[in-house]
């Protein structure tokens, strides 16, 4: 979802970052046979509060019904027409390593709202090169692929020190939503979009609860110790 879309309906970045996952959640009732959800479940699902969860429905107006719940097809759908998700948004990935191979060759991408319609790389040795059903085209094509096929979000799968020339040259071609995996900072204009994945840092997250897990683990056993030796 765009910012300027965010805007005009209201909705907070906080609450936007958290639609995907209650559309998630939706999804994975609707494949169980399961039309509708109480704010309790569908909080637990997306592993929010109800009250975040409530509030964050909110923005989108009122679809839930009292002592019903919330009908989970009607609301995954204003969920996704608020993402911007009843369109396939054209989407190029630059970057044809390992792990821009293996973002290509995801197919949730199609499932989710989004097209690749090219896969891109610097390394003229590689252009030419097929990955899955693709062939690896040249940067030079970014702009009649915005020109010509209305791309709108690049995807940066490269290593961190080609990260900010290829978002400059996805920018100087029109693009104004990119996604980021390089473990960097990009420098883009205001109107730009720019979300980074950096799963490093996520790691670095989890290595903190789990320390602090382990450590909790550790005062319970030595509380247990000193009772037993009392």
């Amino acid at each position: 979802m765009s910012a300027d879309v965010a805007a005009r309906r209201g909705i907070p970045d906080a609450s936007v970052a958290r639609l995907p996952g209650y559309l998630q959640a939706l999804t994975s009732l609707a494949e169980r046979g399961i039309s509708s959800v109480s704010s309790e479940e569908l909080a637990a699902a997306a592993g929010v509060s109800s009250a975040k969860l409530r509030k964050d429905l909110s923005h989108l107006g009122s679809y839930g019904v009292r002592g019903v719940g919330y009908e989970v097809d009607r609301l995954a759908y204003e969920i996704s027409t608020a993402l911007g998700l009843t369109q396939d948004w054209p989407v190029a990935i630059v970057g044809m390593g390992n792990l821009g191979r293996a973002l290509a060759a995801y197919s949730g991408f199609a499932t989710r709202g989004f097209n690749v319609i090219a896969v891109l790389d610097r390394d003229d040795a590689l252009v030419g090169a097929k990955v899955g059903d693709r062939r690896i085209r040249p940067m030079g094509d970014l702009g009649a692929l915005v020109s010509d096929d209305r791309l709108a979000i690049g995807v940066i799968a490269t290593p961190a020190d080609s990260a900010q020339d290829v978002a400059d040259r996805l920018v100087a071609a029109g693009v104004r939503s990119i996604l980021n995996f390089a473990p960097c900072v990009l420098d883009v204009p205001d109107d730009v979009m720019v979300r980074k994945v950096d799963m490093s840092t996520e790691l670095q997250i989890l290595a903190f609860h789990e320390q602090r897990r382990t450590g909790e683990l550790d005062l319970a056993g030595q509380s247990d110790v000193t009772e037993v030796a009392l």
